[in-house]
């Protein structure tokens, strides 16, 4: 195990479960709880009424992250249930995101933060295009880290051929997303084997139980490929007699490092300016990194408003007026198609957007690109380009998660009916 995870302060995981509808997902973060003794007594007391007045002859651990009465009902998630616990070693924040193809959005939602994606498949069913398609939006977020649990091999009898087979196809679908860590362990979550404790019947099995080889990815920062990036959120003037001058920037750094000092560009006016106090709840410090929440003081007054973007002055965003983005469209009302009006949101600005071209809609089955696609229906995913009302300052989203992602939402209903990744812009 390497040394850093040894250290006085655990590192912290972030994980999102992805996969299909009743592989069994909710089970295996359960039974991932429960032997790991991070539920309460009353916890496991009312889940073994429940699991009773359902006619389980045995304990739901699937009920400890179905929280919703609709998910208890149908037995299926629905929402994106967040669990924290801790071993000596590591922390975790664990996103229990559903399979079930009308909830992809959600699924989205839940990996959009994570390090690592707990990619379950049922050992009966070998791969499904639902996990092809959570396995692409995975890699499509960032996600680096796959650990592969072929869930129920007590239901093909521990067939090792079963395993091997899912595997080999995983690895060779990640593999043409970039994604190289794929880790790969045989389990049943319903019964505990190789969740936590390794199991008798896997004696082909030589690898770590699946908690091991969670205490043990290596999740050191990618190199941060830009510089220091703050959206304004709010411009504090308290107006108060021991105020009179203060003019503070609110909002939480996206990227990079911010120091008092630093020669830094307003964004997309282009002044420059100094960064000349950082201010906190708790007193002011000197250095600001992400997700610090924190106020900046400059040198000069400038006109800069909710939606400006404060940058050091390496590695500049652009000022893009049009971007090209891949996007899952998330509306089940109408269709993403050329020529579409939307607001899109990036970090704290909304401007209007127009969908000038849809370039491409992928196969999730086969990873290639339909080039004559017209339109995105629901869940599916495509390359388009947005003409900006406002310019928007992005980054490509493999360089920055913050300043590389965006939501768009239909103008008349401010609904949420997509999300994007920035592949460049101009």
């Amino acid at each position: 195990m390497a040394a850093s995870l040894r250290s006085a302060t655990p590192t912290v995981l972030r994980l999102a479960t992805a996969g299909s509808v009743d592989d069994g997902k909710s089970t295996l973060i359960g039974r991932l709880l429960f032997d790991s003794r991070q539920t309460f007594i009353d916890q496991m007391e009312a889940i073994e009424r429940t699991s009773r007045s359902r006619g389980a002859d045995y304990v739901d651990l699937a009920l400890l992250t179905d929280g919703l009465r609709s998910e208890r009902e149908q037995g299926i998630t629905i929402d994106v249930a967040y669990r924290y616990f801790q071993t000596p070693q590591r922390k975790f924040i664990l996103a229990d995101t559903p399979g079930h193809v009308q909830y992809t959005r959600n699924m989205v939602t839940g990996a959009s933060t994570a390090d690592a994606a707990l990619l379950l498949v049922d050992a009966r069913n070998g791969v499904m295009e639902q996990t092809r398609r959570h396995a692409y939006l995975s890699a499509l977020l960032g996600i680096r880290h796959f650990v592969l649990c072929v869930n129920k091999m007590d239901l093909v009898e521990w067939d090792r051929a079963a395993w091997d087979s899912i595997t080999e196809e995983l690895t060779r679908f990640a593999g043409r997303m970039g994604v190289e860590d794929v880790r790969s362990i045989p389990i049943s979550a319903l019964h505990g084997d190789n969740v936590v404790e390794r199991s008798a019947r896997s004696e082909w099995y030589h690898g770590p139980p699946l908690l091991e080889l969670l205490e043990g990815i290596d999740v050191a920062e990618r190199e941060v490929a830009t510089g220091g990036r703050f959206p304004v959120q709010y411009v504090i003037r308290p107006q108060r007699s021991d105020f009179p001058d203060y003019r503070g920037y609110a909002g939480t750094v996206a990227a990079g490092a911010l120091r008092v000092g630093d020669a830094v560009r307003v964004l997309p006016a282009g002044h420059e300016t100094t960064i000349t106090a950082i201010d906190t709840f708790d007193g002011p410090i000197t250095e600001a990194s992400p997700p610090m929440a924190v106020t900046l003081r400059l040198a000069d007054d400038l006109d800069v408003a909710r939606g400006s973007m404060i940058c050091t002055l390496d590695r500049q965003p652009l000022a893009a007026q049009t971007i090209e983005a891949h996007t899952c469209w998330m509306s089940e009302a109408q269709p993403m198609r050329e020529g579409s009006r939307l607001l899109i949101k990036h970090t704290t600005q909304t401007t209007r957007a127009l969908v000038e071209d849809l370039t491409a809609r992928l196969d999730v089955n086969t990873l290639d690109y339909d080039l004559t696609a017209r339109q995105l229906s629901l869940n599916e995913i495509g390359r388009v380009r947005l003409r900006l009302m406002t310019p928007l300052c992005v980054d490509p989203y493999e360089q920055s998660r913050t300043t590389g992602a965006f939501i768009l939402i239909d103008e008349a209903t401010r609904a949420t009916v997509g999300a994007g990744m920035v592949n460049g812009a101009e």
